[in-house]
Formats: C-alpha cells, sequence, structure tokens
C-alpha cells in the first residue's frame, strides 16, 4: 500500500482497490505483451504468451467491500485463484485481506476474454491456456 493510495477517512480508496487487483493479476499471470522490459517472471505466463496482435482485456469487475482496508507501510495480502473456465473467457478471484490482521477486506470478481486487436472478436481460449489455468483454480 501507497501513503497516496489513502482517502480522506484514512482507508485505501476503492480506485486503489482495483490497481492491487490489477497489480496481483500482472504478478500472477505476467504482463501483457509489448508492456515494457520483463520483470519477474509470473507463477502463469499466460498474457505475455499470448500471440501478437491478441489483447487480454477485462470484460467485468465485481467488488465487495467487507470491511475498510487500513492505510498501511506493508503490502496487503492478496489470495488469487480462478473460477469459471468458459470457452472464450474466465473468471480471476481475489480476496484482499488487512497485512496486519489477515481480516478479509475485499472480496472481488475479474471476468477475462482474450480479444483479437485488428477484428475486435472475443476469441476461444486454447487447450494450453486452459492447461496453464486449470492449477489456480478452486474446488468446484
Amino acid at each position: 500500500m501507497r501513503w497516496g493510495d489513502m482517502d480522506a477517512y484514512g482507508h485505501i480508496n476503492n480506485v486503489q482497490i482495483v490497481r492491487i487487483l490489477e497489480e496481483a493479476r500482472i504478478a500472477a499471470f505476467g504482463p501483457p505483451r509489448g508492456s515494457g522490459l520483463p520483470g519477474i517472471e509470473p507463477s502463469v505466463p499466460l498474457f505475455n504468451e499470448v500471440p501478437e496482435g491478441t489483447l487480454a482485456l477485462v470484460v467485468e469487475h465485481k467488488i465487495r467491500y467487507v470491511k475498510t482496508l487500513e492505510y498501511r507501510n506493508v503490502p496487503a495480502v492478496v489470495q488469487l485463484w480462478i473460477g469459471a473456465v468458459k470457452g472464450a473467457s474466465f473468471d480471476i478471484h481475489y480476496l484482499v485481506q488487512d497485512p496486519a490482521t489477515r481480516e478479509d477486506c475485499v472480496r472481488a470478481t475479474s471476468h477475462l476474454a482474450f480479444v483479437d486487436e485488428a477484428t475486435g472478436r472475443v476469441l476461444r481460449l486454447t487447450p494450453e491456456q486452459k492447461e496453464k489455468l486449470s492449477p489456480f483454480m478452486a474446488a468446484q
């Protein structure tokens, strides 16, 4: 968490929560292709291994603020797992916890799809992409 993430109430601002989710997603799955120099190898190199001209896009976010996340000068704890994997999209689930108390503060889901940059059409997930996601799926 950064000092600038805090709102006037001393909580992490809701816009910054979406950024925390983004950072967790990129840490787990890698940055999109062409977004700068490589960094730490992600757990699942998914986004940076899509074919040229393919975009990994967020279709929808759902966020439930369970408890306010107070500013602390340490990183929040974010658990991340894969939910539903469909033919052309998948869900990433998040649990954001207070780093000091480990209390649940935010439960969220991002629905993602791969899109052809030239046509704007949604692309079906390949068997290889589904295979990369499967170890991170929650028990159904």
